[in-house]
């Protein structure tokens, strides 16, 4: 038995495109694995706190030298953090903004990027090292997109969200990562409906691949 952990990011609630498709994966996915559990996380209407002074501080302690209120500024980053490493699979949806990620997803990663939890740094004598501690799990990241920045395309230069992602995943130690993009959105009526059809596609796709592992 598996567990996922299901985040959304969109501050929209049923025109979001993005929610719309990751609700679309894991009713796909709970068809197809009914005995596998899933934590939700809704980032777009319940927003994490960006980090502080306080947080910086007491990431930076052990935990029996913080005080009270360090130990406060840090609890729910011990949360998210538990729940980031309980998971198996990861289903994000994360649309789109301003040509990378809303601000409430990078909220989110400044709180679970945590040395000795989900990092390790050593030092080398000839520099810094940087160990992901996040292994042997698998990412699903569903967006949604106004105009089409994929390889190859006009925009692709302009991309600063999949590279991103990737990166700061790649980081922790996650390196299969699956990129589901609802594209050219704002392409018209027709294009619209293409990339919404490709999607459903490659998420059907997806999951049917799981079932023959």
């Amino acid at each position: 038995m598996a567990h996922i952990l299901h985040l959304d990011s969109s501050p929209r609630g049923d025109r979001s495109i993005s929610r719309q498709l990751t609700k679309r994966f894991i009713t796909s996915w709970t068809k197809a694995f009914p005995e596998d559990s899933i934590t939700y996380r809704d980032l777009g209407h319940y927003p994490v706190p960006f980090i502080d002074e306080n947080w910086i501080a007491a990431s930076f302690a052990s935990p029996e030298a913080r005080t009270p209120e360090l130990t406060a500024a840090i609890a729910l980053s011990d949360q998210l953090v538990d729940e980031f490493l309980a998971a198996d699979y990861y289903i994000f949806g994360i649309p789109m903004y301003n040509l990378s990620i809303p601000a409430n997803f990078k909220a989110y990663i400044d709180q679970i990027v945590r040395i000795n939890r989900t990092l390790a740094v050593k030092d080398t004598g000839n520099g810094l090292i940087y160990e992901g501690l996040v292994k042997h799990k698998k990412m699903v990241i569903v967006t949604a997109r106004s105009d089409n920045y994929r390889s190859g395309t006009a925009y692709a230069y302009q991309d600063f969200q999949e590279p991103y992602l990737r990166a700061i995943f790649e980081v922790l130690g996650i390196t299969d990562i699956t990129f589901i993009h609802a594209d050219n959105l704002a392409g018209g009526a027709e294009a619209r409906q293409q990339s919404l059809a490709n999607a459903h596609a490659e998420i059907q796709t997806f999951i049917a691949a799981l079932k023959t592992q």
